[in-house]
């Protein structure tokens, strides 16, 4: 499993109520339910994901997330994740706030477009950065937002969202191996990982 998948799944307490939006082949939510116990529920726009999902055995609804999830009532999980999307959602604001009246608690990650080589292609190269986290060219991302983990923070606070955890993380080999980034997160990490809750 990716390694940020594994930090994910590492907060995630057995039993749970889990919704996963954009599971993919639903290889988290697979370890999630077999491995903790919890009742795992997807939503995937792709349909040969969603086919291969189910075959698995797990319950995904395939469709759009951003119109699906407000279909569900108050609390209805304990966890919804949002894994390596939020870049790619056109009004965040409004998602997330359904997401935290659908779920107690959130799971946010995205690649961090303030990662040092993505600075330096910017800077050096002066073309729209590509990477391993953004592999795409201008013209075809998927990507809208530009999210970098201090961007993130101040959403939080200026939304009066808590967060409750975060880890920056960086990747290697296909993201199947990384590490946890203390110094300088913002500047060093690939990627953001936000656990998030409801204001008291």
């Amino acid at each position: 499993m990716r390694f940020d998948l594994r930090i994910i799944a590492s907060w995630i307490e057995p039993g749970s109520r889990v919704l996963d939006l954009g599971c993919g082949e639903g290889e988290l939510l697979q370890y999630l339910k077999e491995q903790k116990g919890v009742k795992a529920t997807g939503i995937e726009k792709h349909e040969a994901e969603v086919a291969i999902c189910i075959a698995k055995g797990l319950s995904v609804l395939q469709g759009d997330f951003n119109l699906e999830v407000a279909d569900y009532s108050p609390d209805s999980f304990d966890y919804i994740i949002i894994s390596q999307t939020m870049q790619q959602v056109y009004e965040p604001v409004a998602l997330i706030n359904t997401l935290l009246t659908v779920g107690k608690k959130v799971i946010v990650s995205f690649p961090n477009f303030s990662y040092w080589r993505i600075r330096l292609q910017l800077l050096f190269a002066g073309y729209a950065p590509r990477s391993t986290e953004l592999p795409y060219e201008w013209y075809d991302t998927p990507n809208i937002r530009v999210i970098t983990l201090r961007d993130f923070r101040n959403f939080a606070r200026d939304k009066d969202i808590a967060i409750l955890k975060e880890v920056a993380i960086n990747t290697h080999r296909q993201q199947q191996t990384g590490n946890i980034v203390r110094l300088l997160p913002n500047l060093r990490a690939t990627y953001g990982i936000f656990l998030i809750g409801r204001a008291e």
